[in-house]
């Protein structure tokens, strides 16, 4: 597939696509989240790269750094004291569910009492979910899914009865484990990189903007056309035949489309 023939492709689809995409920079309906994204004059340290477009309060970041926060009475210390290089990651993710304006192509309908709405395989970037597990592998906890069967008669989260605890790296003995069983499945294993356009990061410079904004366009733009037949046919050639077309046609393309061709990489997610 030529240049030509690429670039009428993507007219065409781009012709089709909503002004406003109802997936597009929402708050999920949950406990603690606001109604709509907006600035936020100050996020507390780790939450700090949402400032700008935040589903999060300044109070919801400062308590998500806490041992056991008043969001949700999660005790992260259940099995021992958590080592400060693993919670950070566990700090993380809470920001990032808290606080993420761009998971709507993942938001689904949750079946508890306390939120209306989740999210569901969120395809995290490969480098989040192995860095999680390295720096977490000798952690223990006594189980594998946190978002139920706890035993919670003091008010907060404690083993349940004949549960033992055990290293991080026999309960989840793979990133993979980890990242998609913990929180039942809220998010899906990748081995796409951080920069690809095509994974949601937990971490980023917010100096560089927010890459998960491309992300949520490109998995929104492949959901509203039922999977996007024309992607499955994308060949390394159109691939390079797209990434040949000049800057100035790739501004006035919408920024799934070009993250569609791969060229996310080659830094043009920022147009």
């Amino acid at each position: 597939m030529g240049v030509g023939q690429v670039l009428l492709v993507l007219l065409a689809a781009s012709a089709v696509m909503p002004v406003k995409d109802s997936l597009l920079n929402i708050c999920m309906d949950a406990k603690h989240h606001k109604t709509k994204p907006g600035p936020e004059g100050m996020l507390h340290d780790q939450c700090a790269p949402w400032k700008d477009n935040a589903c999060c309060t300044a109070n919801t970041s400062s308590e998500a750094h806490k041992d056991q926060s008043n969001l949700y009475n999660f005790n992260w210390n259940h099995c021992g004291l958590m080592p400060p290089k693993c919670k950070r990651h566990f700090i993380q993710d809470t920001c990032l569910y808290e606080c993420s304006p761009n998971l709507g192509p993942w938001i689904d309908q949750a079946d508890s009492s306390w939120r209306r709405e989740r999210i569901l395989h969120v395809p995290l970037c490969k480098e989040d979910c192995d860095e999680w597990w390295e720096d977490c592998k000798d952690y223990v906890t006594c189980k594998e899914n946190w978002h139920k069967g706890w035993n919670w008669a003091t008010g907060t989260n404690r083993c349940p009865w004949g549960s033992m605890c055990r290293p991080f790296s026999h309960v989840f003995p793979r990133p993979k484990d980890l990242c998609e069983k913990i929180w039942s499945n809220s998010y899906k294993y990748t081995t796409e990189h951080r920069g690809s356009g095509h994974c949601i990061q937990m971490w980023f410079d917010p100096a560089q903007g927010n890459p998960n904004v491309v992300v949520a366009k490109y998995y929104a733009w492949k959901k509203r056309l039922g999977g996007s037949a024309w992607m499955e046919n994308v060949t390394p050639e159109t691939d390079k035949a797209l990434c040949a077309l000049p800057w100035p046609v790739l501004v006035l393309l919408p920024l799934a489309l070009v993250g569609a061709g791969g060229c996310g990489s080659h830094g043009w997610g920022s147009l």
